[in-house]
């Protein structure tokens, strides 16, 4: 043996091993605020918007969160996925200006800081003292969740927020109430409005949680005075007229009973006395009621007029109709009070009925109700029951849990109560008609969001403007102290306008009163110049309601409108709703093109997310376990149209598709070591056909990803980059190009291609999980090779399809070679299980194919076909005919050991091995790149 043969070398030394920089440790949580920090530094935000300076704008108005309190797993989910949108818009070639606001105003901050100060010292401290208090909480909790949100990764204006209680924003806000006033729809009425008796104050309907509550219900009897007609006929029997309620609390503001028009009536025997009922509900209340024979029957037309007499109370009841009473529950006669209920409400406006209500704002009986007063309404039913027994107009009672409103702020149930208020008519102008034809020109997404809000405006009682609350813009109106006449005006609310934007709303409460009164204003009613404030404030649902003047047509210029409004379903009640509304009173169109709304976050059973359940996640705890990324990852991957889950177990599985997408970053970074695009790159018609076919795959990725992300299906992207990664590049491609990779010649056409590739693929990705994994695709952007590439990854386009990528025929081709290499792979599977091989490569295979597979495989080199296999060896031959075979199964693979000996550099069993003297442990490829390195 001679001296050349006998060398012993390493030959590891020559292959192209993957070298990168990139970890394979993300360890986000220690990274990702060194990133928010260049950011910051490198004016990222802003460099987006000045490169985008000229191009159309794409504008995602944020809707306010209250400022009281640090954020929750709701609001990350809100935030991120407006976050994706801009930066998904940005890198479509469009400006994004994110300006970020909160909700400054109303009831939960303003109880926050009553519960710290206490009754007595919110009483010494005055209104202005209480609401210096709720300007400083306020500005506590922006702080706080400003940099919760900017932890996050979400990029935006956020050393220029918009602030509800800022004196500009408060301005502008009282000249969109003076453009409303103006129009004619704001009037001062007294109606029946939710009430929390905790708080002392209206509520919005979007202030109005539906719970669980236990109710005592009861049918009374209301005695009918002067029997005429068919019931002048039993007269001595003295009927009664049956009604039902489950608010006994209510009775005492008892002014009618509404029967249906149409439904027929009957007076039926009971063990006291017989009452009149509707037909429909005699079974059901047989037993209960212990209802004997019918004694005559009536129209429920003929009976209006009807006169009764209140149970214990001093009072008649008459009998009116109304087309809203029905047959589902009760005795189809409604006990109506038209200060307790809004049906009851429009019923007494039609009859002239007093909108009495007996009841203060701590929800407690006044003098008016002598037997209860000072009672709270609540713990009066039973003494109502028992009162009622005594009178003997008790029929029967029944305690039931139903569900019931409640305040959305300290959770206990409300009651409708009569007051004097400010309202927006929904009658006045038409504004509920053109609201209606309004949300039909609006894109909602999804679209069963257009019948949610159609169906909320359609059927809504006007709007309830005032809160008797100290937090807040407040209504810009006068009372007169000689007829206490409250009114307003366009002037004085613009008068009102002026001194905020110096001052602040603060002012309405601290400086002399002549300063926000017009010449010449007196009291439109009695004329009397004798005026003070009035002490309501603004919903604040009108302040959020109005942002769209505010902040996008302060910011944009008048007119503009934003592109879409995206929050959480219940908005569809609460912001999407008020803005709706101000915009068409003032403007006659909505104020937004599009309206996105989402889920509520549950846990991974499914079950609301409660302290008490102990089943809260914060976002605060998964960014410290897992950073940011993987919790922008969960947003993308849920389907945020429904209401969507969250736990430990789930994070957990998004973590290992995290490290999926990484790992392939890294390696495609890994085998880039050494490339130049500008001197490497090889052209796609030189490329061998696997490279061309993954470009195909690349091009499908960012063909579905493009539509994914202009539909707002976020949840598509992160299927499709899972797929992509885990099947395309990491199952398929990479598994089959590693040996050319590593063992052909560093400068070779196949190694430079695959190197193309890769970078082209590499590239693609970075920016296509830019706007969901942020920290990552700026990190991978900063490691990919070449020279001339912008700063960040958010400074570049979304990536464009290659027309030179796209080849279906190819596509076609493959998709068969794929089949068969199924069929392969299953074959030397059973031969490792059989122990016959080991690893693939000690395999030759022998492949039998029809006709038409012969015609594909032809175009592919034995050589090549070896490697998509991953074998030493392939052979195709002619299937023998059997016309019972259809394609699909026209194919015998043969697997057997493969013909030479293991190259000791490419593992490759080749018969070539052996046959060079100064390298006799390799085969003919791997000795001609050894010696042309050595």
């Amino acid at each position: 043996m001679t001296g050349a043969r006998s060398r012993v070398m390493d030959y590891k030394t020559t292959l192209n091993l993957p070298g990168t920089d990139f970890p394979m440790r993300a360890n986000l949580p220690q990274r990702e605020p060194e990133m928010l920090k260049r950011w910051e530094d490198e004016r990222l935000y802003e460099r987006m918007q000045e490169r985008r300076a000229d191009a159309p704008r794409f504008l995602l108005h944020d809707g306010p969160p209250y400022a009281n309190g640090n954020i929750h797993i709701g609001h990350a989910l809100n935030k991120i996925l407006k976050d994706i949108v801009t930066k998904y818009r940005s890198l479509a070639g469009f400006q994004t200006p994110y300006r970020p606001g909160w909700d400054c105003h109303g009831l939960p901050i303003e109880l926050e800081v009553e519960k710290k100060l206490g009754r007595s010292k919110r009483a010494e401290l005055g209104v202005a003292g209480v609401r210096e208090k709720c300007h400083q909480y306020a500005e506590r909790f922006v702080g706080i969740q400003r940099e919760d949100f900017k932890r996050l990764g979400v990029l935006g204006s956020w050393d220029r927020p918009y602030l509800t209680n800022d004196r500009k924003y408060e301005a502008r806000e009282i000249r969109e109430f003076a453009a409303v006033v103006a129009s004619g729809g704001v009037y001062r009425g007294r109606k029946p409005v939710h009430w929390c008796a905790r708080c002392r104050t209206a509520l919005a309907e979007a202030e109005v949680d539906y719970d669980e509550h236990g109710s005592t219900s009861v049918y009374v009897a209301f005695e009918v005075i002067e029997p005429a007609g068919v019931l002048a006929e039993h007269a001595e029997l003295r009927p009664a007229v049956a009604i039902w309620t489950t608010t006994p609390w209510t009775l005492p503001a008892n002014q009618a009973i509404a029967v249906h028009p149409d439904f027929d009536y009957v007076l039926v025997e009971t063990e006291g006395r017989p009452v009149i009922l509707a037909e429909g509900m005699v079974e059901g209340l047989r037993e209960r009621l212990k209802l004997g024979a019918e004694l005559c029957r009536l129209k429920g037309s003929e009976l209006e007029g009807v006169r009764t007499r209140h149970p214990w109370i001093d009072r008649e009841s008459g009998v009116v109709t109304a087309d809203y009473v029905t047959l589902e529950a009760g005795t189809g006669c409604v006990h109506t009070a038209p200060g307790h209920g809004h049906d009851d409400y429009l019923t007494g406006q039609r009859y002239g009925l007093d909108t009495y209500a007996p009841v203060d704002a701590g929800g407690r009986f006044t003098s008016d109700v002598p037997e209860f007063e000072g009672t709270s309404v609540f713990e009066a039913d039973e003494a109502i029951v028992e009162l009622l027994s005594e009178r003997g107009a008790l029929l029967a009672r029944q305690d039931i849990h139903h569900s019931y409103p409640h305040c959305w702020r300290c959770k206990r149930p409300i009651i409708f109560r009569a007051t004097a208020q400010w309202f927006l008519s929904m009658s006045s102008g038409d504004l509920r008609d053109r609201a209606l034809s309004e949300i039909d020109r609006v894109g909602w997404i999804p679209s069963w969001g257009r019948e949610r809000i159609h169906g909320m405006i359609a059927n809504r009682p006007d709007w309830c403007l005032s809160r008797q609350r100290a937090w807040g813009v407040p209504v810009t109106a006068l009372r007169c102290r000689s007829c206490d006449d409250s009114f307003t005006s366009e002037a004085i609310a613009l008068r009102a306008a002026e001194i905020f934007e110096e001052h602040g709303s603060d002012a309405w409460f601290t400086r002399p009163i002549e300063e926000f009164l017009p010449e010449g204003t007196a009291c439109p009613d009695c004329k009397g110049t004798d005026l003070e404030r009035d002490s309501d404030i603004l919903d604040v649902w009108f302040d959020s309601g109005v942002s769209f003047s505010s902040v996008v047509e302060a910011d944009h210029g008048e007119g503009t409108v934003a592109d879409l409004y995206l929050e959480g379903s219940d908005q569809h009640r609460g912001w999407f709703h008020s803005a709706l509304l101000t915009s068409i009173a003032t403007r006659e169109r909505a104020p937004y093109t599009s309206v996105l709304t989402h889920g509520f976050v549950l846990d991974g059973e499914s079950k609301k997310m409660s302290k008490s359940l102990g089943n809260v996640i914060a976002p605060q705890q998964i960014i410290k376990q897992y950073g940011a990324d993987i919790l922008r990852l969960w947003v993308a991957a849920e389907d945020y149209r429904d209401d969507v889950r969250i736990s430990e177990e789930i994070l957990k599985r998004l973590a290992d598709s995290y490290r999926r997408v990484r790992n392939t970053a890294r390696n495609l970074l890994g085998n880039l070591a050494g490339f130049d695009p500008q001197r490497h790159r090889v052209a796609v018609s030189d490329m061998p056909e696997l490279d061309r076919w993954i470009l195909g795959r690349l091009a499908d990725f960012v063909g579905r990803c493009r539509k994914a992300y202009d539909n707002y299906e976020f949840h598509v992207v992160y299927h499709a980059l899972n797929n992509f990664c885990a099947v395309d590049l990491s199952s398929l491609y990479f598994d089959i190009v590693k040996d050319r990779l590593y063992c052909s010649s560093a400068d070779s056409l196949e190694r430079r291609s695959a190197q193309t590739v890769m970078y082209d693929t590499l590239d693609v990705l970075a920016r296509v999980i830019a706007p969901v994994l942020s920290f990552t695709a700026d990190e991978i952007w900063k490691s990919i090779p070449g020279a001339e590439r912008a700063d960040s990854v958010f400074l570049t386009d979304f990536p464009e399809i290659d027309p030179a990528w796209v080849d279906e025929g190819l596509a076609g081709r493959w998709s068969r070679l794929w089949e068969l290499r199924h069929e392969v792979t299953r074959s030397l599977e059973f031969e490792r299980k059989e122990g016959r091989i080991g690893h693939s490569l000690d395999a030759r295979v022998e492949l039998a194919v029809g006709s038409d597979d012969q015609r594909i495989l032809s175009g592919i080199s034995l050589e090549d076909l070896a490697a998509i296999y991953i074998v030493s060896e392939v052979d195709v031959v002619p299937a023998e005919d059997n016309a019972s075979k259809d394609r699909s199964t026209e194919v015998e693979v043969k697997v057997e050991t493969a013909r030479g000996a293991k190259c000791g550099r490419c593992w490759n069993y080749r018969e070539t091995v052996g046959q060079h003297d100064d390298h006799p442990e390799i085969c003919d490829r791997c000795h001609a790149v050894v010696v042309s390195v050595a």
